[in-house]
């Protein structure tokens, strides 16, 4: 199978099947990434060595791309979350790929997309205050040349918030 990743590459899959045990080891997995091999074999009624194997062949095939802590954004002092959506006020591919390469730069953006609709991309910016999104904004996004047009909005609470895959 051939798919196309995040920088637009094609990138060729194996024939390589996950099945009902891996989808629970993912699972497993995402809810506690610390979680020992012994802990895994004994929730899923199996020995280590296979548990082992399938995490490595996880890994191998890209199912399982990494492992890291949660962080609590506010005890760490990022009390403000914006959806900032952007136009692009001109689309030639070297400027599209400036702009997501000079995305990719800025610490305070966590999650960016490419999206389809009245804005060319949604960023996911987290910072601690309103005068830190204003700089943000003033000093370094509109310091990129290509941009047209900007809108923020901002969460005033958090609902739902899931890290985890539903497998």
């Amino acid at each position: 199978m051939i798919y196309p990743d995040a920088n637009r590459k094609l990138i060729f899959m194996s024939n390589y099947q996950i099945d009902q045990i891996d989808r629970e080891i993912v699972k497993l997995l995402q809810r506690d990434g610390k979680m020992k091999i012994k802990e895994l074999a004994a929730h899923l009624g199996m020995t280590n060595t296979p548990i082992f194997d399938r995490i490595k062949r996880l890994e191998q095939e890209k199912v399982i791309t990494g492992y890291c802590a949660k962080a609590d954004r506010m005890r760490l002092g990022f009390q403000l979350i914006a959806f900032t959506s952007i136009s692009l006020d001109k689309h030639k591919g070297e400027l599209i790929n400036n702009f997501e390469n000079d995305v990719k730069a800025l610490p305070e953006v966590l999650e960016c997309y490419h999206i389809a609709g009245m804005f060319d991309y949604l960023l996911k910016v987290f910072v601690r205050d309103m005068d830190e999104y204003q700089q943000f904004i003033t000093k370094k996004l509109a310091g990129l040349q290509y941009i047209g047009q900007v809108q923020s909005s901002f969460v005033m609470t958090e609902i739902k918030k899931e890290q985890v895959y539903p497998v």
